[in-house]
């Protein structure tokens, strides 16, 4: 599996950038384990994973890097699978602030109010 990875190394690295709490091979090792599903395209790549609540399941969009226009074809194919396969009700993702200004809005993604704080221990 790392080799089909490895040809999207990329950009996951590219999508990883800023946030040091996972690298390639971690990425790796979670598809590997199956705590990550892993999404290839052509020229893009989307890593997500399912996140059990107690009240719900929730799609969990790691990580998509790639062409734009491939990542908007390939999410109904995964909100799909998430929600017939998995028993998924939502989804969700954190993503740099430019993802506000791309496909995601016209696809009924929003910003919830909530605050995203971080402190070094």
């Amino acid at each position: 599996m790392q080799a089909e990875l490895t040809k999207y190394r990329r950009h996951i690295e590219a999508a990883l950038s800023g946030w040091n709490g996972y690298d390639f091979d971690d990425i790796c090792r979670g598809v590997e384990d199956e705590s990550l599903q892993f999404w290839p395209g052509p020229h893009s790549v989307i890593i997500t994973q399912i996140v059990v609540f107690p009240q719900f399941k929730q799609l969990y969009i790691f990580l998509a890097g790639g062409d734009l226009v491939e990542l908007q074809a390939m999410g109904p194919k995964i909100e799909e699978w998430a929600k017939k396969k998995e028993g998924c009700t939502r989804a969700a993702f954190i993503g740099r602030p430019g993802w506000q200004r791309t496909y995601l809005a016209r696809e009924g993604w929003h910003i919830e109010p909530y605050v995203f704080m971080e402190k070094q221990l």
